[in-house]
């Protein structure tokens, strides 16, 4: 059971952060991802929330699945709750999850198993992933085996139910290079103030959504934080697509304690509707996946590690010193989206663990010429380059100035374009006191 003191910090620390979890657009519109957009069961259907053994209409044998009995819907004839707009919304969600929160059934690790239904909702789409939908289901299992072992066993370090990595599925596809048109990225798909606010460096040089462990690991942290407030694991996959206070206002509003009874009502969209009934599907599919026809590859990637790089060092020249083909390190290291490594300090990179030794002889004369960078031996030479950290309303012009260099010069040697913006934050290599006309 959370404690309140940790549930109301929970909270307020959501309030605070502005619910900036990820929105049902993020996997419907992901570019480079299938098309998920199946078409939901009329809101007139009425919910089967019995529970019984998926069986195939044509007289086939019966399909074990390990379901749980889900809860009861809510109890009717509740009185009419007072209008949310009216209320401050801070005292409301603290009030709200802490009904949530006694509710949630307390376990050792306060932390419940994934419970799987079957119903009418999960029927539709488990026989539309088997059916007339294969070929793309097909196309996210045969990715899967490179990934669900690395995701499986970060939900065991925290805890947390296995069957949770089939969010990934829905969300991605397993893609780790997955963006959506609202800028959403990565296997989870997060926006890019969730990622922060779970650890993940998002600037001008590195994304760490694109990084699938890291990306797992806050994906982790986030679902935990999501179960800890609402003390479900539906609720927590609804929050993570629509929002903790989208599922906070409709679960207020009708009474209910529970995702199932919300799909009755227009207070979620349908996108978030048919969200947790997919995975439910996957899980029922990725449980044991050849059962359904389906065929989860083993890991075909080159085995990697990680080796320390100077800062701003070019991956492409890198590569192509270290006899490797130009794309290379930039392919294994899609979280430097400049394909540069940021300045300032060393930083990690994957490389190919059978080039290893050709690598590290080529770091060798990268960091003492540092032809990463045009022209750096001369700025060195200058009196040496030191990182600025952008302040508030300042400018690329507004720092050259300040630094006596040109505003073509700072661009340069970070790697920008004149179209690029800058934001408080940021991190700018500088060289003080040398302009294009004195070098």
């Amino acid at each position: 059971m959370v404690t309140r003191p940790l549930l109301v910090a929970t909270v307020l620390f959501a309030v605070l952060a502005g619910f900036t979890g990820p929105t049902h657009a993020q996997s419907r519109e992901a570019v480079g991802v299938e098309d998920l957009s199946i078409p939901y069961l009329r809101e007139d259907i009425r919910v089967d929330l019995t529970v019984e053994p998926l069986v195939q209409e044509s007289g086939s044998t019966s399909v074990p699945i390990p379901l749980a009995q889900p809860p009861a819907p809510a109890a009717v004839g509740r009185p009419e709750p007072e209008p949310w707009g009216e209320a401050d919304p801070w005292a409301d969600a603290v009030q709200e999850a802490s009904k949530l929160s006694a509710r949630a059934t307390p376990t050792k690790t306060h932390l419940s198993p994934y419970p799987l239904v079957m119903n009418d909702q999960v029927r539709h789409f488990f026989d539309r992933f088997t059916g007339e939908r294969r070929d793309v289901v097909g196309l996210w299992m045969s990715r899967a085996g490179r990934y669900l072992g690395m995701i499986r066993d970060v939900l065991r370090r925290n805890g947390l139910p296995e069957d949770l990595a089939f969010t990934a599925m829905i969300e991605s596809g397993f893609n780790p290079l997955a963006v959506s048109r609202a800028g959403a990225k990565g296997l989870w798909q997060f926006m890019a103030a969730t990622a922060r606010r779970y650890g993940l460096r998002v600037d001008q040089w590195v994304d760490e959504r694109l990084d699938p462990e890291k990306a797992t690991t806050a994906a982790a942290a986030y679902l935990r934080d999501l179960h800890n407030m609402f003390g479900s694991w539906t609720l927590a996959q609804a929050a993570y697509n629509a929002g903790e206070m989208k599922v906070l206002r409709a679960l207020r509003t009708t009474g209910a304690n529970d995702f199932w009874p919300l799909i009755r009502t227009e207070h979620l969209l349908r996108e978030t509707k048919e969200f947790v009934p997919q995975i439910q599907a996957a899980v029922v599919i990725g449980r044991d996946p050849s059962r359904y026809g389906f065929e989860v590859k083993e890991s075909d990637l080159e085995t990697v590690e990680r080796v320390p790089v100077p800062a701003s060092t070019d991956l492409r020249r890198l590569a192509t010193a270290a006899g490797l083909p130009s794309d290379a390190l930039h392919t294994l290291n899609p979280v430097l989206v400049r394909g540069v490594t940021p300045p300032g300090a060393p930083y990690e990179v994957n490389i190919p663990s059978s080039r290893r030794d050709a690598i590290m002889t080529a770091l060798t004369p990268v960091h003492r010429s540092s032809v990463a960078q045009v022209g750096e031996s001369t700025k060195r030479a200058a009196g040496g380059s030191h990182v600025h950290v952008v302040r508030p309303r300042e400018t690329v012009a507004s720092i050259a100035k300040r630094y006596g260099m040109s505003t073509g010069d700072v661009l340069k040697m970070n790697s920008l374009e004149t179209h690029h913006a800058i934001r408080p934050g940021d991190r700018l290599r500088i060289v003080e006191g040398r302009s294009s006309s004195s070098r």
